[in-house]
């Protein structure tokens, strides 16, 4: 559950106790903009920071583990070199080898998830309120963790201005979008295992935000219930 610094900066935000609020995160990559939707949204960054130990780790992966895999791969076709070859026919009534089972173009997923522009983030028009959140959503902090506030009234968006953060302690971040009811209607799927849950900011103009990666269980079966009720 979070702690009482976060719902005492809640409080102080909200000007009221949440009814609800859950740490969430864009659970798959943004998609590409426009470049000219992207410069006069400020071309503020479509992804989120990362943290020093994966640059570090990724320096030590190139600069020692491939290096060693490579040896390790030139050792093995020397040895093979070094022996002698032997050409091996296939015995009668020997099955031959299989034929290339790859999937064609048409049918890989991978290809068919590659075609849907939106990546199933958002609904797909960047020029409407959805999008115009999406195309801020980075910009405001490099952590990917967001805080979804719910009022009587309204439904607010926070994030710390800190590469990283504790979400059950957080106690300096502040609101980047509000939206009253009128405006917006959070839609959630209950009863989905919490590492699948995800729930959608839906808003009036047609368009919708789809977040996940919930944290803390508590929290995050409390605001279900709430936005279900």
């Amino acid at each position: 559950m979070a702690k009482r610094a976060v719902h005492r900066r809640a409080r102080k935000i909200l000007g009221e106790e949440p009814t609800a609020l859950v740490w969430c995160e864009i659970h798959k990559p943004i998609p590409t903009p426009p470049k000219e939707v992207h410069r006069a949204a400020g071309k503020g960054r479509l992804k989120p920071g990362h943290h020093w130990l994966l640059y570090v780790g990724a320096v030590v992966f190139f600069f020692v583990v491939i290096p060693m895999m490579l040896i390790d791969k030139l050792g093995g076709r020397l040895d093979r070199l070094s022996r002698p070859r032997r050409d091996r026919r296939p015995r009668a009534g020997e099955p031959r080898t299989p034929p290339d089972t790859r999937r064609s173009a048409a049918g890989d997923p991978a290809r068919d998830r590659r075609q849907d522009p939106t990546n199933g983030i958002f609904d797909g028009d960047w020029n409407l309120t959805a999008g115009q959140l999406l195309l801020r959503w980075y910009g405001h902090s490099p952590n990917p963790k967001r805080l979804v506030m719910l009022a009587r009234d309204r439904v607010c968006v926070a994030t710390s201005p800190r590469r990283r953060l504790s979400p059950t302690k957080a106690d300096d971040f502040r609101n980047f979008a509000e939206f009253s009811l009128d405006q917006v209607r959070v839609e959630g799927e209950a009863g989905r295992p919490r590492g699948f849950a995800t729930f959608r900011l839906r808003f009036t103009d047609g368009s919708w935000l789809e977040v996940g990666r919930l944290g803390e269980p508590e929290d995050a079966d409390h605001f279900f219930r709430t936005v279900n009720s």
